[in-house]
Order: structure tokens, then sequence, then C-alpha cells
């Protein structure tokens, strides 16, 4: 049975636990160890970082470089895909997960495609202005269209230019703005006019009349960061849809309590 689609999925159910790069808190960041995790967790959301390679594949990894979360060096976009596939993506969080490699978009939606939500991050180094035919976005995008998830994986970055790109070329695609300034002038004025299907801001930022103002024009709110208990309460007082946290099981306890 398929699952619900991000807009059934909201008006069926919130909050929303969305796992910032998996479950951050037990596994290594954006690996299938960490993917599985929250999937398990039962997560409405998984969220994870897109990047290019040098020989502009599609792998799954937040920074630039490599050096934090491998046992390697240099940058994502100076190794090509074979390269980066030989690097050990587990072991600097615990030698249990010695060997875990770095995945792909496409190992991805081979094990949750159909079975969560996904949410993708164009990460801002990777988007190029030019638009190249390759280039990241178009990449993604048709292979989502190909594995026929267009309306349970949500693309999202902070980078306009990104969002801008998938629109023009198509209307079907759920998009999500992440922002550091949630209070920015015009900001639900924007995404409406784009089309946009969420806000992303940092939760250290939020403010209650921020998430009124989207609200008010039809954006569902999901902060990132919110990673401690207190946090999440407060954001739940503040009618935020949900949460992007590193930690899955954030909401259990709250939902005991209730």
């Amino acid at each position: 049975m398929p699952i619900p689609s991000l807009q059934e999925r909201l008006r069926d159910k919130k909050p929303w636990i969305i796992a910032h790069r998996g479950d951050r808190v037990r596994c290594p960041e954006n690996t299938i160890a960490a993917f599985r995790a929250a999937f398990a967790a039962g997560v409405d959301m998984i969220e994870m970082d897109v990047q290019l390679t040098l020989d502009r594949k599609l792998v799954i990894i937040h920074d630039p470089s490599v050096e934090r979360t491998t046992d390697g060096t240099g940058r994502v976009n100076g190794r090509t895909l074979g390269e980066l596939k030989k690097l050990d993506a587990g072991r600097w969080f615990d030698v249990r997960f010695a060997r875990e490699p770095i995945p792909t978009p496409e190992e991805v939606f081979d094990l949750f495609g159909g079975k969560v939500l996904i949410n993708i991050e164009i990460k801002r180094e990777a988007f190029e202005p030019d638009g190249p035919t390759d280039a990241v976005e178009r990449q993604l995008v048709a292979l989502i269209e190909r594995r026929g998830l267009l309306n349970s994986v949500l693309v999202s970055s902070f980078e306009w230019g990104v969002l801008e790109s998938v629109r023009s070329r198509r209307d079907d695609v759920f998009l999500a703005f992440i922002t550091r300034n949630p209070g920015e002038e015009g900001l639900p004025e924007r995404c409406r006019a784009l089309g946009v299907f969420s806000l992303h801001p940092n939760w250290v930022f939020l403010r209650e009349e921020h998430v009124e103002r989207m609200h008010k024009a039809g954006i569902p709110v999901f902060p990132y960061r919110v990673d401690k208990l207190d946090e999440f309460r407060c954001a739940m007082a503040m009618g935020v849809d949900g949460v992007i946290s590193n930690d899955p099981l954030i909401g259990r306890e709250v939902e005991v309590e209730g």
C-alpha cells in the first residue's frame, strides 16, 4: 500500500518528526545505517543532503569535503563516485559502523522509496547558476520522476536559485526553502509565488510571529536543529507543524506524557 503524499500526511498527522541526516544520535550521519534507524523509529520523513562528484554523479553527504565524516581527504567534487565509494563513512562515529559507505540517492530510494517521506537538501555549493543539462537539481528531479516518487519526496535548499531552477521546468515537485532568517521581509510572499510547500527555518531564530505569518500564507513550518526535549515542547507551543531533529525519538516522551 503506497504511503500518503506529503499533502495527505500533513492533513492526517502533526507534528511531523523529520530525521536530520537520519538518526545522527545513534549512527553516522547520512548513511544507510542512520536512515534504517530513523525508519525503524517510525519517523514521518528522513532528511539527507546531496552533492555532485567529480564525474557528476549524485552522492549523499553533507560537507563539501570528506574529512569530517570519512577516512578520506579532499573535496567531494574532486573525487569520482567510485573513489568516494571506497571511503569508510562509519568508523569515525563508532567502530561498529566500520566500512559503512557513502550512499547514493538511488540506493536510498531502493530501500526507502515509497515507504517513508524523504527530504533531500541540495547543498548550496553544488548549485551551478549557468544551469548545465546535468545540473544537480535536474538529475535529482529526473531520478525522483523515474522512481515514481514525486508525491513523497521533498526537494529543499538554502539556495533560491535551486528552487527557481526546478520550478521553472515543472510545477509538480514539492519544494522547501531553508533559512537562517525566518523574519526576512517578504518571505511568505516569495514562498507562495514560487509554490513552496514548506519553510525550514533555523530553530534558534524562530519566533511565534514567524510561524503565524507563514501559516497565514498557507505554508507549513518545520524548524531544524530542534534536538532537546524542552526545545521540542517550545516549538510545539509556537504551533510549528513538526521538527527536523538529530534525534528521531525526540517526541516519544511528550507522547507518553500526553
